[in-house]
């Protein structure tokens, strides 16, 4: 098996190492503070680990959505013009425009040795899309590589069950596991800390990586949920909680 390094930046941010590309998911590099949307506010409390410019270049970018503001910011906009392929969904390409690859559900595009395949992804409950948009997830795979699943903000364990019909069990779930909540929906936004677990163990992961649930304050759980949910679920061993700028490598 080939070598895996994943970063974790902050927020839904990570750089990902495999099969020789270099990809970063939801690139997020703005300062703490208010970030407005329509009549609203999302409120970040803390920057990330690493800057842009630290993070340097990259292959490709991991696009789970556009049209918020925690999933793509200002410098996360002007991150993509330095980045040759940014995979995302038909409606960040119809805002962003050819910029971005539109990788559809259960189609892959192919980097060298390194195949991503578009996987489902809902952000809340079902009929949720017309209030939150359309989102994507991923699954990065290979011959003698890995296999990687990068949930994007799904909500879903019935689309965690499909993809792990498909590809599970996998070596490692990057799980966007904050329990995000707003006034939009009375409903989890993206996978709670205990639906986390039952992801976790849907997939048959043998390692999860969390991002995306600290730093914004719609984010109803954090790390002391996680590893209370982890543990209860007899999968302790299997969460790997990286602080800013921390590395997992497998």
């Amino acid at each position: 098996m080939s070598d895996l390094a994943i970063q974790y930046v902050g927020g839904p941010t990570a750089v990902i190492e495999m099969g020789g590309v270099r990809l970063v998911t939801d690139p997020t590099f703005d300062a703490p503070g208010d970030y407005p949307m329509g009549d609203r506010k999302l409120v970040k409390s803390a920057g990330p680990g690493l800057g842009a410019e630290e993070v340097g270049a990259a292959d490709l970018v991991l696009l789970s959505h556009d049209q918020h503001p925690d999933n793509l910011d200002r410098a996360g906009r002007d991150y993509l013009d330095r980045v040759p392929v940014v995979l995302s969904t038909a409606a960040a390409h119809s805002r962003l425009g050819d910029r971005v690859t539109v990788l559809p559900n259960w189609e892959t595009y192919r980097s060298g040795q390194l195949s991503i395949t578009g996987v489902p992804a809902l952000h809340g409950p079902d009929g949720c899309e017309p209030v939150v948009g359309e989102v994507t997830g991923f699954v990065l795979h290979g011959d003698g590589l890995p296999t990687v699943y990068v949930s994007g903000d799904n909500a879903s364990l019935g689309h965690v069950r499909s993809i792990a019909d498909r590809f599970g069990p996998v070596d490692v779930a990057v799980l966007f596991a904050g329990g995000a909540r707003t006034p939009l929906l009375d409903a989890y936004l993206t996978l709670s800390s205990a639906d986390a677990a039952e992801a976790a163990a849907i997939l048959g992961a043998r390692h999860v990586v969390p991002l995306h649930f600290e730093h914004w304050a719609h984010f109803s759980q954090g790390p002391d949920t996680l590893v209370e949910a982890f543990g209860g679920a007899g999968l302790t061993e299997r969460l790997h909680l990286l602080k800013p700028a921390g590395r997992f490598t497998l």
